[in-house]
């Protein structure tokens, strides 16, 4: 049987017990877009559709050791960060990653949850903002996570236009402000806004999908950035690596998974169902 080399993605990010995010649905969604998944863990959780019952970080020296394990025999093509639950590890990982660049690199800047909770506290967010952000090819804020960043508050399709240009100058190639918080009209609608190279300025777009009722959306920023990040991997263009994805998460959410007692998970793996 002949051999295959597929493209290689590495998740920075925390472990979710109950399966429906963290580096659990990254892994899912990297096998479905037929990239090999590699995991660099940064806190374990218990947790599952209702809830999180404890987190508990790793030293940041664990982490690094993932990272360069990972990278120094297998190597990547694209990479994401997700949950990195405190300033030292935030530090830890960008002057790893600043000395051994990934030229795809995902920031999911997990510190705001879709309903607006801190899951950081504002030392880790400003390790985030300041440190890890300038190091981003594709940032992909939720709307409260793009109002601690832009510092200003987001109700409006403009106002995200704004957010993502006054979060561009943080220094991230491109940034997604999602939309998925949002009710009504602007729900499932997201501004995508980069920067051209050779001093063409910023082209910012509006990008929409079909809205899916569903009670079922655990996963969906993690799942989201994931596909995104395999997507870069297998060599498309930051623009079309988000509008790729954000097809994926609007089918992996019309066969969200109804399991558990509160909020069940997107369904990863929707083809086979």
């Amino acid at each position: 049987m002949p051999s295959f080399t597929p493209p290689v993605a590495l998740t920075i990010a925390g472990s979710d017990s109950g399966g429906g995010a963290g580096i659990q649905a990254d892994l899912r969604t990297f096998s479905f877009h037929q990239v090999h998944g590699t995991s660099a863990l940064t806190c374990v959780t218990a947790q599952n559709t209702t809830g999180v019952a404890r987190v508990d970080g790793l030293p940041p020296e664990a982490v690094i050791a993932q990272i360069e394990a990972v990278t120094s025999d297998i190597g990547v093509q694209a990479a994401k960060t997700g949950m990195l639950l405190n300033k030292p590890m935030i530090e830890a990982v960008v002057a790893h990653l600043s000395a051994n660049p990934i030229n795809n690199l995902v920031v999911d800047p997990v510190m705001v949850s879709r309903v607006g909770d801190k899951l950081i506290d504002e030392d880790a967010i400003a390790a985030i903002k300041t440190q890890l952000i300038p190091l981003a090819t594709i940032l992909t804020p939720n709307r409260y996570e793009a109002q601690v960043l832009a510092e200003m508050s987001i109700s409006t399709q403009a106002d995200m236009k704004t957010a993502a240009q006054k979060i561009l100058k943080l220094g991230p190639k491109a940034v997604l402000v999602k939309g998925g918080g949002f009710s009504g009209a602007l729900k499932g609608v997201d501004v995508w806004c980069e920067e051209k190279a050779q001093r063409q300025g910023r082209r910012c777009e509006t990008l929409k999908t079909e809205q899916i009722e569903t009670p079922n959306t655990h996963g969906t920023g993690c799942t989201l950035s994931s596909a995104i990040t395999a997507n870069l991997a297998k060599g498309m263009t930051p623009s079309d690596a988000v509008k790729t994805a954000k097809t994926y998460v609007t089918e992996a959410l019309k066969y969200s998974l109804d399991i558990g007692k509160g909020q069940g998970p997107v369904g990863h793996f929707y083809s086979l169902l």
